[in-house]
């Protein structure tokens, strides 16, 4: 074997491998991800692994919907509260300023 292609071997082959291990843990990593916060995997052709049947991505569309109108409902509420203390603190602060006004007297 030729002396240069030894050495081209010996140069290019820690970084061929590094590459591939480096895109082995990236393949890992991103599945370990998915699988943790919950997004469908993907099978050998692009299908999605999880949910298996229609029946389980039904069940999981109306617990979501479920939430999703209890999170509204909510949301309407705080919204009512915020407008009750929005309310109260503009009524309240021109309230003072004529009272302040009152206590002051007629300008000289």
């Amino acid at each position: 074997m030729d002396p240069n292609e030894l050495a081209m071997i010996n140069t290019i082959g820690p970084m061929i491998g590094i590459g591939i291990v480096a895109i082995s843990a990236g393949w890992v990593l991103t599945t370990w991800m998915r699988i943790k916060n919950g997004y469908p995997l993907d099978g050998v052709w692009g299908q999605a692994v999880y949910p298996k049947t229609d029946q389980e991505a039904v069940e999981r569309v109306k617990l979501l919907s479920q939430e999703n109108a209890q999170l509204r409902a909510e949301l309407g509420s705080v919204k009512d509260r915020l407008a009750n203390v929005e309310k109260i603190i503009v009524d309240d602060s021109h309230k003072l300023r004529s009272e302040i006004e009152a206590l002051r007297g007629p300008s000289n």
